[in-house]
């Protein structure tokens, strides 16, 4: 749907009505902007958020308690609503579920007794929800496992497949191709555009098991580190300066910042002296 709604231009000489009868949608789909999330949910998914940060293993119970702790009052419904809306998923052992016939797109965890030993070897790619004063946006980011060296980044403002596509064709681009890919299993990773691209770069497949919360526990730390580190301090008033403000801190991160799980080295000389 959202992909034929972009077909529809105003600056197209046929009728709004015409193009949306060649692309099968309603004129209501194409003029309706949905309403933003009100300043007090805004407020909540902030304060969540930073929970979430400490505590991944607690579920909407805990963070309903949470929250009423603080003197807010919000009904489970709400709180599962917004958690969604954000991505966010409480980190606990589940049944199996990736038994045949569960989607076709899932892929086996390949990280497991395996010994990283050079760049490019393995990237952990994920998105977080990122907490903006008027609303909220979505940061994608892919880790050199080895050398903890971020070879691409990209922000957008919804959860789609997209932005991780392009975040990854751009950093295979510059840095050519790793021999596997970690994700978790999103509707991100999950899908047939995402599979088709690292198949057809032949790049393994990777992906968490669910609720498991060490499998791609490297990107986790890098989330932590960049939101206390750098959004809940700033707090950029706009993606304009969220953009900037990223962009600054990754070139510390990668370029200045010596990291305590690879011996104190930078990852920029750790992933470049070897790559």
């Amino acid at each position: 749907m959202t992909e034929r709604l972009l077909m529809v231009n105003l600056k197209e000489p046929l009728s709004i009505r015409r193009q949306c009868d060649l692309v099968s949608v309603s004129r209501g789909s194409f003029y309706y902007k949905p309403l933003g999330e009100t300043e007090e949910n805004l407020h909540i998914m902030r304060l969540m958020d930073e929970h979430y940060m400490e505590r991944p293993s607690e579920g909407v119970i805990r963070i309903r308690d949470f929250l009423f702790a603080l003197g807010i009052v919000a009904n489970h419904k709400r709180i599962r609503r917004l958690l969604r809306l954000m991505g966010i998923m409480a980190i606990y052992p589940k049944k199996n579920l990736s038994r045949l016939g569960q989607a076709k797109y899932i892929r086996p965890y390949l990280l497991r007794d395996l010994k990283i030993t050079r760049p490019n070897q393995v990237w952990a790619i994920d998105i977080t929800y990122i907490p903006m004063p008027k609303g909220f946006l979505y940061l994608t980011a892919i880790i050199d496992v080895y050398s903890r060296y971020v070879v691409g980044w990209g922000i957008s403002n919804s959860l789609d497949a997209s932005c991780s596509l392009n975040v990854t064709k751009e950093a295979i681009q510059r840095y050519g191709k790793p021999e596997i890919i970690n994700s978790d299993q999103g509707s991100q990773f999950t899908c047939h555009e995402w599979i088709e691209l690292l198949e057809k770069e032949e790049i393994k497949i990777s992906m968490d098991g669910k609720g498991r919360a060490i499998d791609n526990i490297f990107i986790e730390r890098f989330w932590r580190s960049v939101k206390w580190d750098y959004v809940y301090i700033k707090v950029p008033a706009d993606g304009l300066e969220l953009y900037n403000g990223l962009k600054d801190y990754m070139d510390y991160y990668n370029n200045r910042l010596c990291h305590q799980g690879i011996d104190h080295q930078i990852p920029a000389i750790r992933y470049k002296s070897v790559a």
